[in-house]
């Protein structure tokens, strides 16, 4: 089943060709680059938003809107591409937060043109990587996100910023050597003849000790990509010294892509691998949860605080992941969906107070609440929406991540209660790092007594930003069903491989 029309090949190469015609704009306009940028942004998430909704059907668990069409010959090269229940959430949400970022990045002049066009090709990358259906597609998209992340930081970052930019593009660029491997390895041993799709590939199977090979590669691959401990280093560095329009993209976009790999390549393909490996990934989900809560109050960087903060999330997503219950993998994605919100508002919250006072670190600040009560108030609720307030998205992902622990067949009591015991107890140290980084920004005397004390609290601008970020994130905790209904079926199909394989 071909779709007649190409919706998503235009999807993905509509941010980035419409960005290279930027070098054709004129040489000094910034204003021009930026609404030349936000048009482009809002003009791909209403072509996504209108093919999603005439063109994708809630109860099919199949790829829908496939396209596949041959591109190197010599080598069986193909473009796949296509959606389900699973990738749907990921590219609106993705859609949603780069509109969102390149509108947060107005205060930038410096090289805007480059900006802006760096961004597209992020979106383009993003987009492919969550649609393509084709596994040498997926590493080519996976890629393609890698460069713009690079040049983002090292060219508008803080002063550590080449330091972070190397970091990042050492661990990153490390971990895809195994993505290729793996990607290799899966497609030339798969059948008589080496296959990509993704479709002919979830119904293999491996010997165990290969599949466990494959697994492991894969593994550390999404690992560093969506930061699981200890391959989590890169990020706090990475996320203290980025722009905050990047930090929205890092947090609510590029840390959902490791996530999303773990479900669609590890979960989908290799389901006997997955199913020894998962309490093993599950201890580490909970040592995540509870070791990024704990590390979090002792970072004086307000970036990097927030930075733990959103590695201690997905230590949910892990946790869900490796449930292998139905509640289990939906609050897994929800918590990818509703973290993309959470985190991205957070840190667009943190750069414009940072825009304001100049300062980085929290013990110098305090006070802010008098002069800024605006973003005072933003910060305030979103940080409740990050510890998982009920009637936050963050709760309900979490309360369901719960319930998958507790009907998982595959575990018994002793270690379950264990596990949510544990997981408790991060869930308790949450509000303290969150609200103490409040009390240390907003609360106390400290900046009123400096002299020639005023700054401009948020404008139209900013508060249009955070109020659609937080509206979403609401809308997801009274009515979480319309989230979870988009991958049920999905989740079905993926989990039928556990207990009838």
């Amino acid at each position: 089943m071909t779709n007649d029309f190409p919706w998503l090949t235009i999807i993905v190469v509509f941010p980035i060709s419409a960005g290279s015609l930027m070098l054709f704009l004129p040489h000094r306009g910034n204003k021009v680059n930026k609404w030349y940028t936000i048009c482009i942004c809002i003009l791909e998430l209403l072509l996504t938003t209108y093919a999603f909704c005439y063109n994708f059907k809630m109860d099919d668990p199949l790829i829908q809107l496939s396209e596949d069409y041959k591109w190197i010959n010599f080598l069986d090269f193909y473009w796949r591409m296509g959606i389900d229940g699973l990738s749907i959430g990921t590219i609106l949400l993705t859609g949603f937060i780069t509109t969102l970022a390149t509108l947060a990045a107005f205060p930038v002049t410096r090289d805007s043109k480059l900006f802006h066009f760096l961004m597209l090709a992020m979106y383009s990358g993003q987009i492919g990587s969550f649609s393509s259906r084709d596994l040498l597609l997926f590493f080519i998209m996976w890629e393609l996100e890698l460069i713009p992340v690079y040049l983002l930081l090292s060219m508008w970052g803080g002063k550590k910023r080449l330091y972070s930019a190397t970091k990042f593009i050492l661990y990153t660029a490390g971990s895809s050597i195994f993505l290729l491997i793996g990607v290799l390895g899966i497609s030339l041993y798969g059948s008589n003849e080496p296959t990509l799709n993704l479709e002919l590939l979830a119904n293999q199977s491996y010997p165990v000790t290969l599949e466990i090979l494959f697994y492991i590669g894969f593994l550390i691959a999404f690992a560093v990509k969506s930061p699981i401990i200890p391959l989590h280093t890169w990020l706090p560095d990475t996320h203290g010294e980025a722009h905050y329009s990047t930090c929205m993209l890092l947090a609510g976009i590029l840390l959902k892509m490791g996530a999303y790999g773990l479900v669609r390549i590890n979960m989908e393909l290799l389901p006997h691998a997955h199913s020894m490996f998962s309490p093993w990934l599950m201890v580490v989900g909970t040592i995540q949860i509870i070791y990024a809560a704990s590390t979090s109050p002792g970072q004086r960087n307000l970036k990097k605080r927030i930075a733990y903060s959103s590695v201690s999330h997905m230590g949910f997503i892990i946790i869900g992941i490796s449930s292998i219950t139905d509640p289990g993998l939906n609050g897994a994605i929800l918590q990818i969906i509703s973290h993309g919100f959470i985190g991205a508002a957070l840190f667009f919250l943190a750069g414009t107070s940072y825009d304001r006072i100049r300062l980085v670190y929290l013990d110098e600040m305090g006070g802010m609440a008098i002069s800024i009560p605006k973003i005072f108030t933003m910060f305030t609720i979103l940080s409740m929406a990050s510890l998982a307030l009920p009637g936050m998205s963050g709760f309900v992902a979490e309360l369901i991540v719960f319930f998958g622990i507790i009907t998982s067949q595959k575990y018994f009591l002793i270690s379950k209660i264990l596990i949510i015991f544990v997981m408790a107890i991060g869930m308790i140290l949450t509000p303290i790092y969150l609200l103490s980084m409040s009390r240390q920004m907003f609360y106390g005397y400290k900046l009123i007594n400096v002299k020639n004390f005023s700054f401009f609290d948020s404008g139209p601008r900013e508060l249009f930003l955070s109020i659609s970020i937080l509206l979403p994130i609401i809308g997801i905790g009274i009515y979480p069903d319309f989230v979870l209904s988009l991958a049920s079926d999905k989740v079905e199909s993926i989990l039928s491989n556990y207990f009838y394989g």
